[in-house]
């Protein structure tokens, strides 16, 4: 990056490619397709994840990401997609001295959003910077469809006489189409309500989940997550209890990682942790209820109006789910006559109690272990015999520390409903 100055005086940036830079991507992204295929064959990890997909969209976006021409063009719809919003800045691109290795653009300074004390001697005020982040992201995933794939701090400035967001490259930007935006919305709107049900039926319609026969347990598993693992700050919770209790809860369900919000969960991640250096009490669902209920309110661009949208939209469903049901009533009594229905009976509550059963007997066996070792570390230690008995005591504690860990997964699964 180089500030340069044109014929007529204006400040501008210029952007130029660093020679033999194609070669390195292609001998790095062939490494990478290596691993994403080792990966997806993997009998364990490639399980109801797509991770050729996600090395194919990542080859899509970097190569993209190298074409300055193709960033330039993102540069200038984005800032289109933001020309009404006054706290949102985005450099002009000046077409006539860019090429496909060269883009210069718009000189906009500000202030890099994680430089805390220069903010705070500019007078701004964190929060509300913290909260027009997550609002920005809201508006590029849930209006636009267009968003800023990488919204790092070096990436997002704040223009000191107004407070004003300035975001700068434009090279990595995701994509949504309107059908995806509103399940996205769907599910966020599920999460704040923390309805287990619209957050189900969402992720079905956006491929996160695969829709099985007994979708009960599913919906109980989101319910869980929805109540323990989101009413109190991340930084309160360790990485070690998360991962128990998403194993708990995700332990033989239908959960999927489509390639298409591979990108999405790491814009939201990074922006995530931006909003939490400029206010450690930053939470973004919290941040982002106003916008989504004026976007419930007033809908988006192009579309009717929220509420009197959905009601039209559900009126339209519950008509023509009413118009077909007598037919799907006699297709059923058909199948039913012609003995092609088959009722399987599941007792989830029985698979749960032989789970339960099952840890508990491991739990005897570790409390055994425990005994035993402890028993022979103190009569090793009576005889003198020091080092083994140190080593059993360090086996006794392992063990020890494994069943304490399987005795809270036992509590925890207890309180599942």
């Amino acid at each position: 990056m180089h500030i340069a100055e044109l014929h007529s005086g204006e400040e501008v940036v210029v952007k130029i490619q660093r020679p033999g830079l194609s070669r390195l991507f292609a001998i790095d992204l062939s490494i990478l397709k290596g691993i994403a295929q080792y990966f997806q064959n993997h009998p364990e990890w490639g399980k109801g994840r797509d991770w050729m997909g996600i090395y194919e969209e990542c080859c899509r976006l970097l190569w993209l990401e190298i074409d300055f021409l193709n960033e330039g063009r993102n540069g200038d719809k984005f800032r289109r997609n933001f020309r009404a919003v006054d706290w949102v800045k985005v450099p002009r691109i000046y077409w006539r001295y860019t090429s496909p290795r060269v883009l210069t653009m718009e000189y906009m300074p500000g202030i890099k959003i994680s430089h805390y004390e220069a903010l705070e001697s500019a007078g701004l005020d964190r929060k509300r910077l913290a909260r027009l982040g997550a609002e920005a992201y809201l508006r590029q995933l849930l209006t636009d469809g267009f968003f800023h794939a990488d919204p790092h701090p070096g990436n997002i400035a704040v223009n000191p006489p107004d407070g004003a967001l300035i975001f700068y490259d434009f090279g990595m930007m995701g994509q949504i189409q309107q059908v995806t935006r509103a399940r996205l919305m769907d599910t966020f709107v599920g999460i704040s309500q923390r309805d287990a049900g619209l957050v189900m039926t969402a992720l079905v319609s956006l491929g996160a989940l695969a829709e099985i026969d007994d979708m009960g347990p599913v919906r109980r598993s989101i319910q869980y997550i929805l109540d323990n693992l989101m009413d109190k700050p991340f930084e309160e919770q360790s990485v070690a209890a998360i991962s128990d209790d998403l194993y708990a809860v995700a332990y033989d369900q239908p959960f999927r990682f489509p390639a298409t919000f591979t990108f999405v969960m790491r814009a939201f991640s990074t922006l995530e942790g931006v909003g939490k250096g400029l206010d450690p009490e930053f939470n973004f669902m919290e941040a982002a209820k106003p916008y989504a209920t004026e976007l419930m309110t007033n809908g988006s661009p192009g579309e009717p109006n929220g509420i009197l949208g959905e009601i039209s939209r559900q009126a339209a469903q519950v008509g023509t789910s009413a118009l077909s049901l007598p037919r799907r009533i006699e297709d059923t009594l058909d199948r039913l006559d012609r003995g092609d229905i088959r009722v399987r009976v599941r007792s989830i509550e029985s698979d749960r109690i032989l789970r339960r059963s099952s840890n508990l007997s491991l739990a005897n066996s570790y409390t055994l272990l425990v005994g035993t070792f402890t028993l022979s570390a103190t009569l090793l230690l009576i005889f003198e015999f020091i080092w083994p008995a140190v080593v059993m005591g360090v086996v006794a504690s392992l063990v020890g520390i494994a069943l304490i860990r399987l005795l809270m997964r036992i509590a925890k699964a207890d309180r599942m409903p």
